[in-house]
């Protein structure tokens, strides 16, 4: 979202002001490092040509998730009233469905402003879902003025919970090409100590149940001598270790930890194939990003990845299963595709683009106004 907001900014057509509201806990829970960490980032600052505000809610991990949309807008309402006096809105976006979305329908509603709510996967298929903010969800998309959906197939999703197809546009992400493009792999397989000779495969993702890499994980069983790099944190970490271990595969499992963005690339272009058995998604971006530095991917058939994947070139679409994951990698690996024949798949794909798109949508809201 940020590079998202820095491409709108560097056009110069647009004064724009990034609310970006943090959820704090109540004491003891904020003591943990990643709240902590939160907490001590500026209230106001620049970045990137945007101005960044980050006024604090109150949160409740877990079991307040119903109440974090009404926080938000509680805190968001009085810093957006004062802008508003001082500069008058056109629009008011969010740019995360929940609790983003129905923070900012009230805002809009208080203030008189059309309100754009975008969708990105998750937002939809889980508080969409889930009964403690499925309502909440749905409303703010029947009351916001418009809808971004990264996929076609994230827009029948949304339908299909009763938001009106009529107002949902598809916004593609973007893409820095100048960072993600084809490298030399054994310079990268150099940096991050692998042999050169090796099959690598890379999974880039929060270390969660729905990214599925325990599939991942289990696939190289069938896959001698391949080596697993995983790039991401979270509360899988310990039983994805713990399966490693179980299965033999201890040595070939590698935990990168959370990869700054920039140094992604080396991770993906060091992978022969990038694997991602992903329960949903929108479209993401680590497909996007793998297939821009000549990665080719294999992951499952969900809507995002057919529209995404139509060469065979690209990668394959399988179901969440350790053996036809590793046939997959295995006939990518037969078919040896050039890295400029994979990075092809996303050649639309860029900032410029993704900002010119969401800027028209403003407007066309605005007018509409």
């Amino acid at each position: 979202m940020e590079r998202q907001m820095q491409a709108v900014a560097k056009r110069g057509d647009v004064d724009l002001v990034m609310v970006n509201p943090l959820g704090i806990p109540p004491f003891p829970l904020s003591l943990h490092p990643r709240y902590q960490a939160l907490a001590r980032l500026s209230g106001s600052e620049e970045r990137g040509g945007v101005k960044v505000l980050r006024p604090h809610f109150r949160l409740i991990p877990s079991i307040g998730a119903h109440r974090n949309a009404r926080a938000e807008a509680r805190a968001v309402l009085p810093l957006a009233k004062r802008l508003h006096t001082h500069e008058p809105f056109d629009v008011i976006d969010a740019q995360f469905f929940y609790p983003d979305g129905p923070a900012a329908v009230a805002t809009g509603k208080a203030l008189g402003r059309p309100v754009s709510i975008k969708a990105r996967g998750a937002d939809i298929h889980h508080w969409g879902s889930a009964p403690a903010t499925r309502k909440q969800v749905l409303e703010a998309g029947r009351a916001a003025d418009g809808l971004l959906a990264v996929s076609l197939g994230l827009i029948e999703d949304m339908a299909a919970l009763g938001m009106p197809r009529e107002r949902i546009s598809v916004h593609r992400t973007g893409l820095n090409a100048d960072l993600f493009r084809p490298y030399d792999r054994r310079l990268c397989r150099d940096q991050l100590g692998l042999p050169r000779d090796a099959v690598v495969l890379a999974t880039v993702g929060a270390l969660i149940a729905r990214k599925g890499q325990r599939f991942a994980i289990e696939a190289l069983a069938d896959l001698p001598g391949a080596i697993l790099l995983l790039a991401g944190a979270g509360e899988d970490e310990n039983a994805l270790r713990s399966q490693a271990e179980r299965l033999g595969l201890s040595d070939r499992v590698r935990f990168l930890g959370a990869v700054p963005h920039a140094e992604l690339p080396a991770v993906l272009n060091a992978a022969n194939v990038f694997v991602l058995p992903t329960a949903s998604e929108g479209l993401a971006n680590a497909w996007v990003e793998a297939l821009a530095c000549g990665t080719p991917v294999v992951t499952t058939p969900i809507a995002g990845a057919q529209e995404l994947l139509t060469d065979p070139a690209w990668g394959r679409m399988v179901p969440r299963d350790a053996k036809a994951i590793a046939l997959a990698v295995r006939e990518m690996l037969f078919a040896r595709p050039s890295p400029e024949s994979v990075s092809a798949a996303i050649s639309a794909f860029s900032w410029d683009a993704n900002a010119a798109a969401l800027v028209a949508h403003w407007q066309r809201l605005a007018r509409r106004d």
